[in-house]
Formats: C-alpha cells, structure tokens, sequence
C-alpha cells in the first residue's frame, strides 16, 4: 500500500527542484520575455511529468491486487488509505488538465494574464501558482461571488 508522502503531496515542488540551477524570471525582465516563457513552459512539463509518474506508481499498486488484511481493522484502514490515495490522484487528473490549458495559453501568447481583467497576474503569483489564470484580485473577487451565490 503506497502512503501519501509529504514529498508527494508537493509536486510542484519536485518540477521546481528539477530545474534548480537554471535560469528562474526576474522583474528587472520584460514581462512575459522569452526566457520567462520557456521557463514557465519547462515548469509546467516538469510538474506533468512528475504527476504521471506518481499516478503510475498508484497504478503499479492497483495492479498488485486487492487488499488482503486478515483483521478487519488493518483492512479498513488500508482501504481508507487507498480512498485519499485515489482521491488525490483525481486531483491531480484534474490539475493536469489545468497545466495542459496553461501550456496551451503559452503557445497562444495569453499567459501570463488574467483572463477577466486582462492584467498582468504577476511573475510571484505564477511561480507559486504556474496555472494562476486570473491577478489575486480577481480570484478574491470571484470567490467572493462564488461564496454569496452558494449562501443563497
């Protein structure tokens, strides 16, 4: 049974260690240069990478056969394991369709913006966060409204 590490619950982590040495975006550059493009476009390859091979470990486990715990404690607990394991690979099916668009954004020359307000989202904000399509503002904002729409 494969346990959630702590180095696996931050891949992104992983994807930025991966490129450790290498050129990392400055704001004394142009926004959005070239190299800052790159390095975004090399991040975000790295941390997809990383997210499938973690998803083919759990796959490799799966494959090993069903939990066989003789008490039934052991037994739930494992199954409980496993439930967080194939939750948090869900997550991560979802957030590779995230990095996919975000690739996608870069190639049509849109990253790197808020997609409401047209602003740029900053080089922080997508260092921390490569997928970030909207400034902090606008996802205050949007959460903002997402939490009153959902108080209704």
């Amino acid at each position: 049974m494969p346990s959630i590490l702590a180095d696996d619950i931050d891949i992104l982590a992983k994807a930025k260690r991966a490129l450790a040495g290498d050129y990392v975006p400055s704001e004394n550059e142009d926004y959005m240069s070239e190299p800052q493009l790159d390095y975004f476009r090399r991040l975000l390859q790295a941390w997809k990478r990383a997210i499938l091979d973690s998803s083919a470990d759990t796959l490799q486990h799966l494959q090993e056969g069903p939990i066989r715990e003789p008490d039934l404690n052991d037994r739930a607990s494992s199954e409980t394991d496993w439930g967080i394991e194939l939750r948090t690979r869900d997550r991560q099916r979802k957030l590779i369709a995230k990095i996919d668009s975000a690739v996608r954004r870069i190639e049509e020359g849109e990253y790197g913006y808020c997609e409401v307000t047209g602003e740029p989202i900053g080089l922080g904000r997508l260092i921390a966060r490569p997928i970030a399509t909207m400034t902090v503002e606008a996802q205050q904002a949007h959460e903002r409204r997402e939490k009153v729409s959902r108080d209704d």
